[in-house]
C-alpha cells in the first residue's frame, strides 16, 4: 500500500512499537491509551489529467506570487463523492475521475478493518485489481503478525468494548503515466490521517495517532477503482502535509470534506 518498502517498514515499526502499549492499555480496567496504534465528476472512462490529479490543487499556470499565500487550510477543499453502495465492507460506486479515485481511497481507509484479519481480508479481496493477485493475502498476513506481536490471537476481531476511528483530513492525488494504460486510469493517492480509540465505558484516547501519512495506488478496472501494488515504484513522495503550509498546497495537498 505504501509507496516504498522503506516507508512500509517504518510504518510497520511504528505500529508494532505502539501496538503493545495501546491494546494492553485499552484492556486495563479503569483507563486506556491507544497511543501510536495504529464537484460534479463526470462518469464513464477515467478523465486524463496532468499531475497532480488532486481537484483544487494549483495548476501549472498558477502565479507563484499568488500561490505562496495559499495553504490547504485557506485553499479550495475537495468534497468527497458519496458511494452508491457498500459491498463486502467496502464503499463502491465512485466515478471514473480524479475526485472519484480520491474518494474511493479515503472511504476505504476510513472503513478498513486494519486489526481484524477476517474483515480486512474480505475488504482487500473486494478491492484488489486483477494485476495484484497477492495484494490481499500479503496484507492479511501482516495483520496476523501484528496481532501476535501485540499479544492477540493471530486471527480474530479487536478486543470487546474497544473501537478505533480513522479520520482522513487531507489527500494528494497524482495521475501515473503507465505504458499501455489509458491516461487517467492509474492514480497514486497520499492521505494524511488521524487514528484514535474509544475504550471501555467511553474511555478517552489520551495519545491518538495524528498526522500519519500513507500512499495507495488505484486503477480504474471493470467500472470501479481497484487497489494495486504493481505500480507503487512509479509514485513519488510529497512534501510534508501541514494545513498552514503553502508548500503543501503547491505540491498538491488539499483538505477533504465528506458531503453533507
Amino acid at each position: 500500500m505504501d509507496a516504498s518498502p522503506g516507508l512500509n517498514a517504518r510504518r510497520a515499526r511504528f505500529i508494532l512499537a505502539g501496538g503493545a502499549v495501546a491494546v494492553a492499555g485499552l484492556l486495563v480496567a479503569g483507563g486506556f491509551t491507544a497511543a501510536t496504534l495504529m464537484n460534479g465528476d463526470p462518469k464513464g472512462q477515467p478523465q486524463a489529467s496532468a499531475s497532480p490529479a488532486t481537484p483544487g490543487a494549483p495548476s501549472s499556470g498558477s502565479t507563484p506570487g499568488r500561490d505562496r499565500f495559499i495553504t490547504p487550510e485557506k485553499g479550495e477543499k475537495i468534497i468527497l463523492r458519496k458511494p452508491t453502495d457498500h459491498k463486502n465492507g467496502v464503499a463502491v460506486g465512485f466515478p471514473a475521475s480524479p475526485g472519484g479515485g480520491i474518494s474511493a481511497v479515503v472511504y476505504f481507509w476510513e472503513e478498513y478493518a486494519w486489526l481484524d484479519d477476517e474483515k480486512a481480508g474480505q475488504q482487500l479481496n473486494a478491492v484488489a485489481a486483477k494485476d495484484a493477485p497477492g495484494f490481499a493475502d500479503k496484507r492479511v498476513s501482516e495483520i496476523r503478525k501484528m496481532r501476535e506481536a501485540i499479544g492477540l490471537a493471530p486471527s480474530g476481531g479487536i478486543p470487546a468494548d474497544i473501537t478505533f476511528t480513522t479520520s482522513v483530513h487531507a489527500a494528494r492525488g497524482k495521475t501515473l503515466k503507465v505504458p499501455g494504460v489509458p491516461m487517467g486510469s492509474v492514480m497514486q493517492v497520499w492521505l494524511s490521517y488521524d487514528r484514535f480509540a474509544t475504550g471501555p465505558k467511553g474511555g478517552r484516547d489520551e495519545n491518538p495517532l495524528r498526522g500519519e501519512t500513507i500512499a495507495f495506488v488505484v486503477k480504474w478496472e471493470d467500472g470501479a477503482w481497484k487497489f494495486t501494488d504493481k505500480y507503487d515504484s512509479m509514485g513519488d513522495f510529497p512534501v510534508a502535509y501541514e494545513p498552514d503550509s503553502p508548500y503543501a498546497w503547491t505540491d498538491g495537498w488539499v483538505q477533504v470534506r465528506h458531503a453533507g
